[in-house]
């Protein structure tokens, strides 16, 4: 038996929650300066509830060749990758409008 999506009644394979929300979002792009003058890149404003951030965090870290977490909803990169990020949140299916550098 098919396992049913909750929000739009879909079966999980035809289930359209998750594009939609990548959609809706308002990402902020930045980066920050850290001990010693390191520079680390903070993407933020990714909803928790419906991207797996874990997953998405692993994604960019092997593209970019760098390390990084997750905290509180935020992704943290190591070194400066602002432009490269957006490339890559936009292959995934992020709406190029949505993210913005701050």
């Amino acid at each position: 038996m098919q396992e049913i999506c909750n929000k739009c009644g879909l079966p999980k394979e035809l289930c359209i929650c998750e594009t939609i929300s990548k959609e809706a979002q308002v990402i902020k792009i930045r980066t920050i300066k850290k001990r010693f003058g390191k520079i680390s890149t903070i993407v933020e404003g990714i909803d928790e509830k419906n991207i797996d951030i874990p997953t998405l965090t692993k994604k960019l870290k092997g593209l970019l060749a760098c390390g990084g977490t997750h905290k509180n909803g935020k992704i943290e990169l190591q070194g400066e990758h602002v432009q490269k990020v957006r490339e890559a949140l936009i292959k995934e299916g992020f709406a190029e409008e949505s993210i913005s550098r701050s």
